[in-house]
């Protein structure tokens, strides 16, 4: 319930790898987001640290995910962070960012992308009847010609 859930923007950093698991598919990949600064001195924008996330993917997403992105691409992620910290005996101690990503796509602030919708996947039940598309179109409304005589009001008796 209360988890952290953060929007990172940055490049796509590694390759990356999609595994099909018995839980489905997953698919994983380093995020680098580097912090920006106006410096007013050199009057111009300079980088600042790089922060490094693991982003993962499930389902879906991950599929998707996978037909979709490159090394160097620009995107958003929005996802539950996860930090985790391990020690290991004789080893120096690490931390790792993770971000359990719900949704991610292309950063159209510096660049353009085309949409491809997913095909979806059959239904299971080979006997189940498959319903048509419905038809989406608004129909243009019928031009009904009105007798002028039925635009008349008619006389009413007052009383």
């Amino acid at each position: 319930m209360n988890e952290t859930m953060v929007c990172a923007v940055g490049n796509v950093a590694t390759r990356p790898v999609y595994r099909e698991l018995a839980a489905g598919p997953s698919l994983r990949f380093r995020l680098a987001v580097t912090a920006r600064y106006w410096n007013r001195e050199k009057n111009s924008w300079v980088d600042g640290h790089t922060n490094f996330f693991t982003v993962w993917a499930g389902r879906q997403l991950a599929t998707n995910t996978a037909a979709s992105l490159n090394v160097g691409d620009p995107v958003i992620v929005r996802g539950r962070l996860k930090v985790r910290t391990e020690t290991r005996e004789g080893q120096q101690g690490w931390t790792s960012a993770d971000i359990d990503a719900v949704a991610i796509g292309h950063d159209l602030a510096r660049g353009t992308s085309a949409f491809r919708r997913s095909a979806r996947p059959e239904p299971a039940a080979a006997g189940a009847p498959s319903l048509p598309e419905p038809d989406w179109e608004t129909p243009a409304p019928a031009v009904e010609q009105v007798p002028v005589q039925a635009l008349e009001p008619e006389p009413v008796p007052v009383t």
